[in-house]
C-alpha cells in the first residue's frame, strides 16, 4: 500500500508545486505550517499597508498556531516585495501583502517587469480596500464636483492634479475622472506624501485624490476640502462627503486594494487553509474595528472572487495606461 501511494504521488508530481517533489508537496499540505510564516509587505513600517499586515498577522498567528513575522521589504512601489515572493518557495511559509500598484498597474506600465503577477503569484484573499477622496485647497473657488469640472473645462491650461507618484492609483484615478468629465489634467508627481499635502494646502496644485485615512484629519482640520469619495458608500470617517455614485458618476469607483498572495505552485490545500483563516481573521470584531478606524474597508474574499478581481483590474488599468500612453520604462 505504501509503495502504491508513493508511486501515485510521483505520478502527480507534474501537477503539483514546481520545484518541489511530490512527497515534499504532500508533506507540506498535511503538516502546514511547519515553521514561522513570513508576511512580506512592500512598504515601510508605519504606513497603511504595514498597519494592515501587522493587524492581519497578529490574528493569523492565533489561527495558524504559528508565528507570523511581518517583513517590510520597501522599494519601487511594492515591486521588490512582489518579486521576492513571486520567486519564492511555494510552500505557504512566504506570503505577500500585495496591492493594486505592484500587481495590476505595474504590468501595464513596465515593459520589463522582473516578475509576472498573473503567472507567478497565487491569490489567496482580498482583505481590505482604501478608497479615495477628491480634495481641493480650503480656499478653492469650487465647493463641489460640478463646479470643479466646470472650472477645469474652462481652464485654457491643463488642470493641475497632485499625485503620490507616477502610475499610482491616485494618478490614474485622476486621469479616469478627467476623461470621464471632459477635461485634461497636468499630473504633478510628488515623492513624499507630506510634500503633496503641503502643495494642496497652499494651493500650489488644484486637486488630488487622497486616501480616506489621510484625507479625513486634513478635512476635519479645515486644511483641505473634500468633494467626493470613490467608495460605494459614505465613509464613517467623512459622513458629510458624498460618493461619486451619489453624484451620478458611479464609474469613478477606483480604490487601492490589498490582497494576500503566495508563490504560484503552493499546494491547493494550503491555499484553501490560508483563505479560511484569513477570512476568519477579517471577520473578527477587533480586526475589523482596528482597520476601519484606520480608514480601510474590510473584506476577506474567496480565492475565486479574488481571482476575478485580478482579472478585471488587469484589464482596467491596462486600458487606462493605453489611453494615456503612460509608460515608466
Amino acid at each position: 500500500m505504501l509503495r502504491r501511494t508513493l508511486l501515485r504521488a510521483t505520478s502527480l508530481a507534474p501537477l503539483l508545486a514546481p520545484g518541489l517533489s511530490a512527497l515534499a508537496t504532500l508533506a507540506i499540505a498535511q503538516n502546514y505550517p511547519q515553521r514561522p510564516v513570513r508576511l512580506i509587505v512592500g512598504f515601510p513600517p508605519g504606513t497603511g499597508p504595514d498597519v494592515v499586515a501587522r493587524t492581519l498577522g497578529q490574528r493569523l498567528a492565533e489561527t495558524l498556531k504559528q508565528t507570523v513575522v511581518v517583513d517590510n521589504v520597501a522599494g519601487a512601489g511594492g515591486q521588490i516585495a512582489a518579486q521576492q515572493v513571486a520567486k519564492g518557495t511555494p510552500d505557504g511559509h512566504t506570503l505577500l501583502l500585495g496591492e493594486v500598484g505592484s500587481i495590476s498597474i505595474a504590468p501595464a506600465t513596465h515593459r520589463k517587469l522582473p516578475y509576472q503577477p498573473a503567472k507567478e503569484l497565487a491569490p489567496v484573499s482580498e482583505i481590505v480596500r482604501a478608497d479615495f477622496v477628491l480634495v481641493v485647497p480650503p480656499n478653492a473657488p469650487y465647493a463641489d464636483v460640478a463646479s470643479l469640472v466646470a472650472a477645469a473645462r474652462a481652464d485654457k491650461q491643463k488642470f493641475n492634479f497632485a499625485t503620490f507618484g507616477a502610475g499610482t492609483p491616485g494618478h490614474f484615478g485622476a486621469e479616469i475622472f478627467a476623461s470621464r468629465s471632459g477635461f485634461q489634467i497636468e499630473p504633478v508627481h510628488f515623492r513624499a506624501t507630506g510634500d503633496a499635502i503641503t502643495a494642496l494646502v497652499s494651493g500650489s496644485v488644484q486637486a488630488a485624490f487622497v486616501s480616506t485615512a489621510l484625507a479625513a484629519p486634513q478635512i476635519k482640520g479645515g486644511k483641505l476640502r473634500g468633494l467626493a469619495t470613490t467608495a460605494t458608500r459614505r465613509s464613517p470617517l467623512l459622513p458629510e462627503v458624498p460618493t461619486f455614485a451619489e453624484l451620478g458618476l458611479a464609474d469613478i469607483n477606483f480604490s487601492a486594494w490589498f490582497a494576500v498572495f503566495a508563490p504560484a505552485g503552493t499546494p491547493e490545500s494550503v491555499l484553501d487553509q490560508l483563505n479560511r483563516d484569513i477570512v476568519a481573521a477579517m471577520q473578527s470584531p477587533i480586526v475589523r474595528k482596528q482597520l476601519e478606524d484606520a480608514g480601510f474597508t474590510v473584506l476577506g474574499t474567496s480565492r475565486a472572487d479574488t481571482q476575478r478581481l485580478l482579472h478585471s483590474e488587469a484589464q482596467r488599468w491596462a486600458a487606462v495606461a493605453k489611453a494615456t500612453g503612460f509608460q515608466i520604462d
